[in-house]
């Protein structure tokens, strides 16, 4: 396939993807970047940290344990349809902590942003402290709004 009619590799941060399973600020304009023609890679990371959200949702009585647990469900049939590709986290890791140390910015955000500068890909996120380094690194961002 020539490379204009590949899909653009998008790096998917665990915020839109929560977007994309309970509705919040940011969700519709989540739920478009489904309807582009992009190709989603994440962490491994990814997975735990959506889960870790809907808990936060369930604790604050946002949402019921059966909503999170199936909203989970979505994003896990997400991956084994292969709409996520999930990377191997062990081959970015060590880029990811010098970031981290270097940028002084939460190990988890600079696994998604060292994925992207690996891959040349864009970054998808809600998380505006990682939209701006991002941007500030070269890396094209597709910035969701935040509460």
């Amino acid at each position: 396939m020539p490379a204009a009619e590949r899909p653009a590799l998008v790096v998917l941060d665990a915020s839109v993807a929560v977007r994309w399973i309970v509705p919040e600020r940011g969700s519709e304009e989540a739920a478009a970047l489904l309807n582009e023609s992009l190709a989603w890679v994440a962490p491994r990371l990814l997975v735990t940290e959506v889960a870790s959200a809907l808990r936060r949702k369930v604790s604050g009585g946002e949402l019921s344990g059966d909503v999170a647990s199936h909203a989970l469900g979505t994003i896990v049939d997400a991956v084994d349809d292969g709409v996520i590709q999930l990377a191997e986290d062990e081959h970015v890791v060590a880029a990811a902590l010098a970031l981290a140390i270097t940028l002084d910015r939460k190990l988890p955000d600079c696994l998604y942003l060292a994925l992207a500068e690996r891959e040349g890909a864009a970054l998808a996120t809600a998380d505006r402290g990682l939209v701006h380094t991002a941007r500030a690194r070269g890396v094209r961002v597709f910035a969701i709004p935040s509460p």
